[in-house]
């Protein structure tokens, strides 16, 4: 409930040096609106209020802002108790010298407090109003003002404006519009316990002096996105059926409507600050999501909610942007690249990407398998399993048409099909064919924790001729080639080659019986990764270059393969500790905080992307939450982390 709420909290803690009391008020104020030009369009008012629950009293003044579309009401209070008197300016123009207001505030260091509503704006008229929270300090003492800010919209339409959706905080709020007087209320009466609850989950790693400093603050900073990403936590209805969730009856999905009622649908942008243009205005895009999903366990209802669109389909013809060819929007038992574009309608039409077909992406499908099988390891949750796996064996069957030549490997279409969506890659290639078999073993596990002991075996005889075609293919004795094409930056070193183990290594699948690449394969890879792609850029001190050639130059075959993703970086950092190189994964990791957040100045709007000079690309970006794979393994190796899920032993892989 409560990380739901839309409320900020603002507590001043004021102590008195002198050697007299003091008074003090703080004052806050706020223009009605959000900045856009609506804000003029007229028709807005605020009104002061007052609500008392259980001997706490709240005071303040909402401020209703009412287009068409999406009203909301905007609240400023403060906590009236013993010694802390509340007053308030109900409107005033901001956009004048705000004379009035400092003049009335100078006369006694109160407000006026006029009663009543304001009069609605007129059309090119803004209006604003403050809550002043005042106290007498005593002598040497301290006293403390606390001080909410609430936003109230219940309902949203996104741009196509078909249906009507309730944010997550009105199953316990209403979704009437009235609520900001509540809210304001709890906020200010239960932050002292949310604070409370912030530090016990934050000071285990705060006071672990094992940590560096610069990685504490990039943990918990980047989780930022979370609520800065354009999210959204809507509510299911009760009454809705698998149709309304773009999942039919007969699909067989109605029996993930339980979890999605009680959980909801989360979501949130590729990147906040991406330029709205339709080819990338897309929400939670899944191809990302393997990487941005270790910052929270919230991939449980959001791969719920993925679910229910991957076995349908939509045969509306577009053409795509690079290729230029026509295709349908969603092929069905394919997971879609996202689930809509917040301009359009989320959720009812999904794949909103246009560059690329993603129905011939090597990845999607993989990546959903991936995270599934990780999601019941760290919650041990076997009702989610059983739901997840039909929709599983779908995804995975329509993933084997991209072996084409049956040894148990997938191949690479000649195309950029796959997250790297502007590097080319032909053949068996080190990142697709890694996840592949990754996602391969994933599925004998799960098969084996369901007891389906026919699917077992038959991705069990995949994965065993997978993995000698993959290292026959790929292994050059150092590392893994970037595919097996033979052309001239086809051994080009890339830093995603161990993609697959890094999500094998974090469902406890890396070793004995589980593994998958050789172990002394591995760590060569991470070792030539290391040396080449980190220390060999820039000096070391950016982070991981997407690409290097053997030869100690960047690949500049494509306009991403000389580019730093800060969110692979951070999960190579993770794949490093993993393995036992935690020196190496620090430093490869630090490199991009000290970039981003030192050298750039892009703190709390980390980038997608950037290159060694001149060159960034996508601020606000969803991929750097992986940084919170790296606390994973490192609680992994502390032994802190989830057991893995009781498997029965099969026999041993050659």
């Amino acid at each position: 409930q409560d990380s739901s709420l839309p409320v900020g909290v603002f507590i001043w803690e004021v102590e008195n040096g002198r050697d007299e009391d003091v008074e003090v008020s703080i004052m806050f104020s706020l223009q009605n609106g959000t900045g856009a030009k609506e804000d003029r369009s007229g028709g807005h008012w605020n009104e002061p209020f007052t609500f008392q629950k259980d001997g706490e009293r709240v005071a303040g003044v909402l401020l209703h802002h009412c287009p068409a579309v999406n009203p909301f009401t905007l609240a400023i209070s403060a906590r009236e108790k013993a010694g802390t008197g509340v007053t308030h300016v109900t409107a005033f123009n901001p956009t004048g010298l705000g004379r009035e207001v400092w003049q009335d505030l100078l006369q006694d260091g109160r407000l006026d407090s006029p009663t009543g509503k304001s009069k609605p704006t007129e059309k090119g008229e803004l209006t604003a109003a403050a809550v002043c929270a005042s106290c007498r300090v005593p002598t040497h003492g301290r006293k403390t003002l606390e001080l909410a800010l609430v936003w109230d919209m219940p309902c949203v339409h996104f741009g196509s404006k078909e249906k009507l959706h309730f944010r997550r905080y009105t199953r316990f709020f209403g979704s009437e519009g009235n609520a900001a007087p509540s809210l304001s209320h709890y906020a200010l009466t239960h932050y002292e316990e949310w604070e409370r609850k912030i530090e016990a989950w934050q000071n285990p790693i705060l006071e672990n002096s094992q940590l560096p400093s610069w990685y504490k603050s990039a943990l918990f900073n980047e989780l930022y996105f979370m609520t800065d990403g354009g999210t959204v936590w809507m509510e299911v209805p009760p009454d809705c059926c698998a149709d309304d969730l773009q999942g039919p009856a007969e699909a067989g999905l109605s029996h993930l409507l339980p979890v999605l009622r009680e959980y909801g649908r989360f979501a949130y942008l590729e990147g906040a600050l991406i330029p709205q243009r339709e080819e990338i205005a897309c929400v939670c895009s899944k191809d990302l999501l393997g990487e941005a999903v270790s910052a929270a366990l919230l991939t449980c209802p959001a791969l719920s909610s993925a679910a229910v669109t991957v076995l349908n389909e939509d045969v509306q013809p577009r053409q795509y942007l690079m290729c230029g060819q026509t295709a349908q929007v969603k092929l069905k038992n394919v997971v879609p690249h996202d689930i809509g574009d917040p301009g359009d309608e989320p959720w009812q039409r999904v794949n909103a990407y246009l560059m690329h077909d993603t129905a011939d992406w090597k990845d999607l499908n993989l990546k959903f398998v991936l995270q599934v099988y990780r999601d019941y390891y760290l919650t041990h949750d076997s009702l989610y399993l059983q739901d997840m796996w039909p929709v599983c064996q779908a995804v995975m069957e329509s993933e084997l048409k991209f072996d084409t030549d049956n040894d148990g490997l997938i191949e690479n279409g000649g195309f950029a099909d796959q997250t790297y969506d502007a590097w080319v890659v032909h053949g068996a290639s080190a990142y697709c064919g890694g996840l592949w078999l990754a996602a391969v073993c994933m599925m004998c596990k799960m098969a084996e924790v369901l007891g389906d002991s026919e699917i077992r075996q038959k991705y069990l005889d995949i994965l065993n001729k997978g993995k000698e075609a993959f290292e026959r293919m790929l292994w050059n004795g150092k590392y893994y080639n970037y595919d097996s094409s033979g052309s001239g930056t086809s051994r080009s070193i890339m830093s995603d080659q161990c993609a697959g183990q890094w999500f094998l290594g974090a469902c406890g699948l890396d070793q004995g019986e589980f593994e998958v690449f050789p172990k002394s394969h591995v760590l060569s890879a991470l070792k030539t990764i290391f040396e080449n792609n980190v220390l060999s850029f820039a000096g070391g001190t950016m982070g991981a270059v997407n690409g290097m050639r053997p030869e100690g130059m960047p690949d500049t075959s494509s306009v991403q393969s000389n580019e730093v993703w800060v969110g692979v970086v951070y999960s190579l950092a993770a794949t490093m500790i993993q393995e036992g190189m935690v020196a190496e994964g620090f430093r490869t990791a630090e490199g991009c905080y000290r970039t981003v957040w030192e050298r750039l100045g892009m703190a709390f709007q980390t980038p997608e992307a950037y290159r060694e000079k001149k060159v960034y690309r996508s601020l606000a970006y969803m991929r750097p939450l992986s940084i919170w794979s790296m606390q994973l393994a490192l609680e992994r190796r502390a032994g802190r982390a989830p057991a893995p899920a009781q498997l029965t032993q099969g026999p041993t892989h050659p």
